[in-house]
């Protein structure tokens, strides 16, 4: 069975991925930083998610010798002129936490009108293979920012953010409604097609 490497450390990140290739009937191993032999990683030193996305994909297909996936994902708030944006992650320091994270953004969101707090989660992903061959797909959820958090599922900013169409937060949808409609599941939907196209190629 052929291996892909998803390149994150994110558990959760890593399992949402999985589940969409194994509803897509894709027949690999998927395997996390965390399953692999620790490596040198990149820094994130790219302005774009998807200049990220390839930083990282291209360092796993270079340490494991395999088929990698990658994500940059994250949140732009328009009021924010787009930031968070690439710097999702570590918004609130070299030492960020999803607490940290969130709060900060509550606090820089304080006094502003829920119709002004709008925002968008966007995906980019990258595959790479060993040959060099690479691919890149973008997935974006809009939606708008509540400032009291909400629901326990999710991770990141899901507690805040209510997508487009929906009065729950993301934290308050079951992992399959968040797939169905998520900056994520887009981006793994797109990826999909040309994932198998690869893994045939190979076989």
């Amino acid at each position: 069975m052929s291996i892909v490497v998803v390149a994150t450390h994110n558990a959760k990140k890593a399992a949402e991925l999985h589940r969409v290739l194994a509803a897509a009937g894709i027949d690999a191993e998927v395997k996390g930083l965390d399953e692999l032999p620790a490596y040198p990683e990149p820094a994130e030193t790219e302005r774009t998610f998807e200049g990220n996305a390839l930083i990282k994909a291209r360092a796993a297909v270079a340490a494991t010798g395999q088929i990698a996936v990658a994500d940059d994902s994250g949140i732009a708030v328009d009021l924010l002129n787009g930031m968070p944006g690439v710097r999702s992650a570590r918004w609130s320091g070299p030492n960020a936490t999803d607490k940290a994270n969130l709060d900060l953004l509550i606090a820089q969101l304080t006094d502003t009108e829920e119709a002004d707090r709008t925002a968008q989660f966007v995906c980019a992903m990258a595959l790479v293979t060993p040959d060099g061959t690479e691919h890149l797909v973008r997935g974006v959820m809009p939606g708008h920012l509540v400032l009291v958090p909400r629901g326990s599922n999710g991770f990141g900013y899901d507690p805040i953010f209510v997508a487009d169409g929906n009065t729950v937060t993301n934290a308050e949808l079951s992992p399959a409604e968040k797939d169905a409609i998520s900056h994520r599941g887009q981006a793994v939907r797109a990826i999909v097609p040309l994932l198998r196209e690869v893994l045939e190629a190979g076989s």
